[in-house]
């Protein structure tokens, strides 16, 4: 296990490399500059601009330049918010994003496992159907959609709940968490059922059965752990987006999270903003794959990695 994750680690290298080198490019490619929508600023103080960021230098300059910056975790002073560099952003905005994404990640885990494994132990019969067709509605109303319905039934109508705004208050954490955590409630609740039916077949399931042992036992003993392997596999990217922080529910609650600051980034041509949240993500996707590949050897004894590269 110790030589494989060396050598997954390793080879994160070169993905975040191209990673980089492909967000560098594609947003200096696009049109427009960082400063276009400053109103029309004087020729020399254009250029005291360009010269101050490097933005005068050649591109293939400024990549290298910005190589040795990320190599030393510099993501650069950012273009529009005064005084303040990426680095500082993303550390002011991280604990937010974070807290609404594992608060929205373990409310999903602890409604879509059991729900799922509910239906699956129920197949083809009232409770699944229902189950199942919650889900699907939970993954067909996008979150632009559902954020305003639930501000307008429990902040506005019933006032309830305040509806928007972050001050680490339990209050104001409901909307925005379950508006992150319902589609993937939906999803995990359908990826669970899938896989403990496909498990409830098995043939050690059916010897557990035959030998009368009680079907608690059997769910929560035998099928429950191999069941979750697709449900491991896709936590590893989608716990990656969800701890970035959605970028629909932090504008819609007005949560000064990471998902806020890309896209005024994105908006304002902010090239060291954006380019500093995608590395972030790049790295997030590349440890939470590293880690369902450690989880999916505890969970299944059968998988040993070093034995197969032998």
């Amino acid at each position: 296990m110790l030589k494989y994750s060396l050598k997954r680690l390793a080879s994160a290298i070169p993905t975040l490399f191209l990673l980089i080198t492909f967000a560098f490019f594609m947003i200096r490619i696009a049109p427009g500059g960082p400063f276009d929508s400053e109103r029309a600023l004087p020729p020399e103080i254009e250029a005291n601009l360009a010269a101050k960021y490097h933005l005068d230098e050649h591109l293939v300059i400024q990549y290298g330049r910005y190589l040795w910056n990320i190599a030393r975790l510099d993501f650069g002073p950012s273009f529009h918010y005064l005084d303040w560099s990426v680095n500082d952003l993303i550390l002011q905005g991280a604990p937010v994003s974070f807290t609404l994404g594992l608060l929205a990640l373990a409310l999903a885990l602890a409604i879509g496992i059991p729900i799922g494994a509910w239906a699956a132990f129920r197949q083809n019969r009232a409770a699944d159907y229902s189950v199942m067709s919650l889900a699907m509605v939970g993954i067909s109303i996008p979150n632009f959609v559902m954020a305003p319905l639930l501000i307008l039934l429990f902040a506005i109508t019933l006032g309830w709940l305040p509806a928007g705004g972050w001050e680490f208050s339990p209050a104001r954490m409901v909307l925005p968490v379950i508006t992150l955590a319902l589609p993937m409630i939906a999803y995990i609740a359908r990826i669970t059922r899938g896989s403990m039916i496909e498990v409830l077949h098995a043939s050690f399931i059916r010897t557990a059965r035959a030998k009368g042992m009680p079907s608690r036992n059997i769910l929560f003993s035998h099928a429950l752990k191999p069941a979750l392997l697709p449900v491991i596999s896709y936590l590893g990217p989608a716990a990656a987006a969800i701890l970035t922080g959605s970028v629909v529910v932090e504008r819609i609650f007005t949560i000064p999270g990471i998902g806020s600051y890309f896209v005024q980034g994105a908006l304002n041509r902010d090239y060291t903003l954006v380019m500093g949240v995608v590395i972030l993500y790049g790295m997030l996707i590349i440890l939470f794959n590293f880690l369902v590949d450690l989880v999916y050897a505890w969970l299944d004894p059968r998988i040993r990695y070093d034995e197969q590269e032998a």
